[in-house]
């Protein structure tokens, strides 16, 4: 079973995470916010939200993705997947700038890891056979 493509795209969320860990490491410098405080100023709240939330989505959205490559195939589970990945974006992005403005891209990466569960149950049940 070869699953390249799901690969690139498990590759390209972790170098997005990466980005995101890397905005809360320069807006702690910039702003002063010394380890291991959690609080700050608003802009740096932002940022550490930005980050836990994608580490929260990652852990349903990860079993999801490479359940449904197993099951229902590498491309369906890879576009979804980059469906996910614009939609998170999109959330830090709009949630950078402001909290109200994050619901658009909470919503695509929601309904994507959704889509890519039910692709796992379909193709686990057999229904595309």
């Amino acid at each position: 079973m070869h699953l390249q493509w799901t690969s690139w795209l498990t590759l390209a969320v972790l170098c997005m995470y990466i980005w995101n860990v890397m905005v809360v490491g320069r807006l702690r410098m910039k702003l002063g916010v010394k380890a291991p405080a959690m609080d700050g100023p608003p802009e740096f709240l932002r940022a550490m939200r930005v980050q836990s939330n994608t580490v929260e989505q990652m852990v349903f959205f990860f079993p999801a993705l490479w359940l449904c490559a197993a099951w229902s195939g590498d491309v369906p589970a890879a576009l979804l997947g980059l469906v996910w990945l614009i939609g998170r974006i999109i959330y830090a992005l709009a949630y950078l700038q402001d909290a109200g403005k994050r619901s658009m891209g909470f919503l695509i990466s929601g309904l994507a890891a959704v889509a890519l569960m039910l692709g796992a149950v379909v193709g686990l049940s057999g229904v595309l056979k």
